[in-house]
């Protein structure tokens, strides 16, 4: 073969590759760039149920977002999730923390727990790194002055307040029945402050505290805290701690039939849609102040429906998660940029309201949404109900609840 026709053989490889490329659906070569976000959740370990559902909600929204064709102040630039795995373990969370940095993560969401959150907001502080909290109710997360720290929804200091008004107020309405309360709580950052909050505030809305009782994570045996709950005779059972311990808890009390007039919690960790499903006896009468969904929004219904159709149960992990990317998303359409400082600036003056939560819309100060807030929920044997406040109440609170027969 000659020189010249080797040259012309190559031209026109050349030219049809570089027509291949042009003519190619979306212009390849102008595709803009993904923005990764570093899901970090507990997804094995003690808290991988509730990791996996937080996971899950986040999954949900970065594919919503993509399927309606991306983030529109970037060009469709699509979002793209880069996962991580605290193993439910703090110092996990921040070697996953700094492994998503070393690929390029623009934000993070997270951590669920917040012992977690706690140190893995501190390592992304160092980068400036947006972090959405998704769970993780300790006040401690938005009190230190990180100002790449955004949480939507409440924290154990107003969750607290709030409960305490729904339980008084149920309480009133039944005579002040109820006149005594024991306290238990899982020995981390989450359990400890809350039941802390929960111990000073009591005495103001006339409950005495007869006993603190703290427990480990993961706890294999209530039969002895149960037995010393029981000998106290108190009025209520109030809970503080994560899934599996929740689940157990109450299971015990309810086989050796402790009689109280109500077992109530505060952002407790098991009181879900899988408690219903697999305890329905156990859930029964049982009231929880948690994050929901507000019962009354389209959207949520609809992506109540979405969830379980796939064999799933819409827990608040999931739509927590869900929410918080959102709201990063709608942080970067605001700043017309990706660029870590724009999204923080931009978030800090958010009025996003594009969620389907008991909120108004969305205002950070200090990190903290001022507008979320939780709700009083009381579950019967195939459903959860909202019982407080009025405004989104499904159903009146069964209180006091019958005694064992």
């Amino acid at each position: 073969m000659t020189s010249n026709a080797r040259l012309s053989r190559r031209l026109i490889l050349q030219a049809g590759a570089a027509s291949t490329v042009l003519g190619a659906p979306g212009l390849l070569l102008a595709q803009p760039k993904p923005v990764k976000v570093g899901l970090i959740h507990p997804v094995s370990g003690a808290l991988a149920y509730s990791g996996g559902q937080g996971r899950m909600g986040c999954q949900m929204a970065i594919d919503e977002i993509n399927a309606a064709g991306g983030i529109k102040a970037l060009g469709g630039a699509k979002l793209e999730a880069a996962l991580g795995d605290s193993q439910s373990r703090p110092e996990v969370g921040v070697s996953e923390v700094e492994r998503l940095h070393g690929e390029g993560v623009s934000a993070y969401v997270g951590c669920f727990s917040s012992a977690i959150a706690l140190p893995a907001t501190q390592a992304a502080a160092k980068y400036n790194t947006p972090f959405m909290i998704d769970v993780g109710v300790s006040d401690a997360i938005v009190s230190r002055g990180l100002k790449n720290v955004f949480r939507l929804a409440p924290g154990n200091a107003k969750c607290v307040d709030d409960a305490f008004a729904g339980l008084a107020e149920i309480n009133k309405g039944a005579g002040g029945i109820a006149k005594s309360a024991v306290i238990v709580h899982e020995d981390s950052e989450f359990g400890t402050s809350t039941a802390k909050l929960l111990a000073g505030k009591l005495a103001g809305i006339g409950l005495e505290v007869k006993e603190v009782l703290k427990h480990a994570t993961p706890t294999r045996d209530f039969s002895n805290l149960v037995l010393r709950i029981k000998s106290l005779k108190p009025d209520l059972v109030i809970v503080s701690n994560y899934q599996n311990e929740y689940v157990l808890l109450a299971r015990t009390m309810y086989q050796q039939k402790v009689d109280v007039a109500g077992m109530f919690s505060v952002l407790g960790g098991g009181f879900n849609y899988r408690l219903i499903k697999e305890q329905p006896d156990v859930a029964q009468y049982m009231m929880d102040f948690n994050h929901w969904y507000n019962p009354r929004n389209p959207k949520a219904l609809e992506m109540r429906k979405a969830v379980e159709a796939k064999g799933g149960l819409f827990t608040f992990e999931v739509y927590c998660g869900y929410n918080a990317v959102k709201c990063y998303v709608d942080g970067i359409e605001r700043a017309k940029s990706a660029e870590k400082d724009a999204v923080i600036a931009a978030l800090e003056k958010s009025t996003w309201s594009d969620h389907f939560m008991p909120y108004g819309a969305t205002q950070f100060v200090n990190g903290q949404n001022t507008g979320g807030r939780a709700v009083l929920l009381q579950a019967s044997k195939t459903d959860i109900e909202v019982v407080f406040p009025n405004e989104f109440a499904a159903t009146k609170a069964v209180f006091p609840r019958p005694k064992f027969s």
